[in-house]
């Protein structure tokens, strides 16, 4: 069983003295299901599941009245075997953007207080139209996300006072020991190829075979397509194709900006056409997307350019399966610089996706660009993500003496240990992004 950071959330939301029914958000095959049933599992007396895509006729339970003794009564019809016991019991809602009536229902079931309810969602952002009415401040919504970094190292059997020492390695800006960092800096490379899909990291574990890994990853990608042609409007479908299949070429330009442009190549192709496709990737929770700033400045979401941005791929691995083949070989031997900053940039965001609202960057006129902006406890901080031997940081460097609005500097690049240089820029490897 894969140890996952999601867990605690799920365990802090039981204890809560007044809870709202929790709603788990995630791209599919993200793990959500397992994670929830083994909480439920092992934290209640009794548990009922209903799945509205594998039961559809289930459904019918949220048909008519939907107060909470209705409610009740009808699960009670339903699952006999299944004692509902009031605080010991859960029911757990899988795939309820299928179901738009019970999501409505959550907010019965939040003022009765009878029994705890967990719902989660692939595609809840496609659905809105048809909830009639949303229970807000009735449901606690979090994401779930692929394994990051530290969670991969936890499924390959990194010990976690090992994590904890890199950990104050970081706050105290002191070197790692070199074998350590040579060994870590490996298992980066190993979690850019095998991305952080529970499926693929499980099989990784199990087998170590990477060919059965980028099989199942190619297999996943065609899950996604599938779901495009299955769940998006018929006059977007080839649109979210398109605009799913360009990202790899769209993030190896120079300039990362996205272009609809580069969708098709053709020079009509424009905001008006394509944007409500990106969104539809957006709204699965298969891509991130990263703003630019008009100012690196505090408050940040102040100042987001929302017609400007880059795309990553919210699974690195994924991203890695839709380059060619060798991409991968590559990345292990150390020889990979094309599209490494591409990737290298990828997984970043990924990682910051996971503890922040929102990615971030900032370009200026094409001539300065910071990889990502973040505000940190309070502190407005550059981070530079530098692939290959190239060791000039002419935009971080700019950063450092014309922007008084940043007070941390950040910079990721291989090949490196802990240290601070005399302009105060702090240097890591790139694992350590996972710190951030």
């Amino acid at each position: 069983m894969l140890k996952r950071k999601i867990t605690k959330a799920l365990i802090e939301w039981k204890n809560e003295e007044n809870k709202q029914c929790l709603l788990v958000r995630g791209a599919r095959q993200v793990g959500k299901t397992y994670i929830i049933e083994q909480f439920c599992k092992e934290n209640y007396e009794s548990y009922i599941y209903i799945n509205f895509e594998l039961s559809p006729t289930l459904k019918d339970i949220f048909n008519g009245d939907l107060d909470a003794n209705t409610l009740i009564m009808k699960l009670e019809v339903t699952f006999p075997d299944i004692e509902i016991k009031p605080g010991k019991t859960v029911l757990f809602l899988d795939e309820i953007q299928s179901c738009p009536n019970a999501r409505v229902a959550l907010k019965s079931f939040a003022m009765d207080k009878r029994i705890d309810v967990i719902a989660s969602g692939s595609l809840l952002g496609l659905y809105y139209k048809e909830i009639t009415s949303y229970p807000v401040g009735y449901e606690k919504i979090i994401d779930m996300y692929p394994l990051d970094f530290e969670e991969f190292l936890w499924a390959v059997g990194i010990k976690e006072n090992l994590i904890s020492k890199m950990k104050k390695c970081f706050e105290n800006k002191t070197p790692i020991d070199e074998y350590i960092l040579a060994q870590l800096n490996k298992q980066f490379r190993m979690f850019l190829i095998v991305g952080g899909m529970p499926r693929i990291v499980d099989e990784y574990v199990k087998e170590k075979s990477l060919g059965k890994v980028m099989n199942l990853q190619k297999s996943m990608i065609e899950d996604y397509k599938l779901d495009v042609v299955k769940y998006a409007e018929t006059s977007i479908r080839q649109k979210v194709l398109n605009t799913f299949d360009s990202i790899p070429s769209q993030l190896s330009k120079k300039n990362k900006k996205f272009s609809y442009v580069n969708i098709l190549g053709e020079s009509n192709i424009g905001e008006r056409k394509y944007s409500s496709s990106i969104e539809w990737l957006k709204n699965a929770g298969i891509i991130n997307y990263c703003y630019n700033l008009t100012e690196p400045a505090a408050p940040l979401k102040a100042n987001l350019r929302l017609d400007c941005f880059k795309i990553y791929v919210r699974d690195t691995g994924l991203l890695m399966s839709m380059y060619e083949e060798g991409i991968q070989k590559d990345i292990l031997d150390d020889k990979l610089y094309i599209n490494e900053g591409a990737i290298l940039e990828n997984v970043c965001a990924e990682e910051i996706q996971t503890r922040y609202n929102n990615i971030m960057y900032y370009e200026k006129k094409s001539q300065l660009e910071i990889d990502f902006i973040l505000n940190i406890d309070g502190v407005v901080t550059a981070i530079e993500v530098k692939s290959g031997n190239n060791k000039q940081s002419k935009s971080l460097n700019s950063i450092v003496n014309n922007y008084r609005t940043v007070s941390r500097y950040i910079k990721l690049e291989k090949d490196t240990n802990i240290y601070v240089d005399n302009l105060g820029i702090e240097h890591y490897p790139l694992f350590m992004i996972m710190f951030i």
